[in-house]
């Protein structure tokens, strides 16, 4: 201090608090209030109900492969992609876009400020099922047939009925949907290496599907239980030369030929 006196630190806090602080009236916090309602109310309209964070575009993932094209999730997608982005029911949305029979799954999001992101996974197909009409409907792991055509995919074991007179005599207890799908389970199972080579998968009747595999070779496979098993054994199987593989009875594998 001026006078050689020192600072007394209780006196500086009593200055301290005596000074004025600034304090807003009632008048002053309603005014603000109001401003700050107007600003967030200005925001919410700027985004949910104006144009200018309209969709402009559906970016599409996962299509494109010539079996499902980004054009075919657009049209799946339609008008609820349009007007604001922030108002996009994203549910309904991935809904459609997964109703597309080649559609496994979808996921959907916001890419601001003008994109709707739609990401798909196709369906893979394990097996082709042919029709009494020649055509072939293909089916994926789980059993969804989600595409026909006038030709198998390509390295896609082929499913074919070739029922013996037993086997249709009991049509009856065991149907020819029965039967189809426990050939799509056999196929489902194979090892990657073995399914490419599976050109066909023959169901003569609920116990007797038969493989047949390049090379002439062929995989008696019994009913389509134990399917996992009966892979692995046929897997370590085949590690032996022959033209004739029996899984039938995973616990007692046989090779010839």
């Amino acid at each position: 201090m001026a006078d050689g006196r020192l600072a007394d630190p209780l006196e500086e806090e009593l200055e301290e608090e005596s000074a004025p602080r600034l304090r807003l009236s009632r008048r002053g916090i309603v005014v603000l209030g109001a401003f700050a309602a107007a600003v967030l109310g200005g925001l919410a309209w700027l985004v949910f109900y104006s144009s200018v964070l309209d969709v402009r575009d559906v970016a599409v993932q996962g299509a494109g492969d010539g079996r499902l094209t980004a054009d075919q999730v657009r049209e799946a997608v339609g008008g609820l992609a349009d007007g604001p982005l922030a108002r996009v029911d994203l549910d309904q949305v991935t809904r459609r876009v997964e109703a597309i029979p080649r559609v496994a799954k979808a996921e959907v999001w916001r890419g601001w400020p003008h994109t709707l992101q739609v990401k798909v996974v196709q369906r893979t197909a394990v097996a082709a099922v042919k029709g009494e009409d020649g055509q072939f409907t293909q089916v994926d792991a789980v059993g969804v047939s989600f595409a026909t055509e006038a030709a198998a995919p390509e390295g896609v074991p082929v499913v074919e009925l070739r029922l013996s007179q037993q086997a249709k005599d009991a049509s009856g207890v065991i149907t020819r949907t029965q039967l189809v799908q426990g050939a799509v389970a056999v196929a489902a199972a194979l090892p990657p290496e073995i399914a490419k080579r599976t050109g066909a998968v023959l169901v003569h009747s609920y116990d007797a599907i038969e493989l047949q595999l390049s090379g002439g070779v062929t995989v008696r496979w019994g009913s389509p239980e134990q399917n996992d098993r009966k892979a692995r054994v046929l897997q370590a199987l085949m590690a032996q030369k022959g033209a004739n593989f029996d899984v039938s009875a995973p616990e007692a594998p046989a090779v010839s030929g």
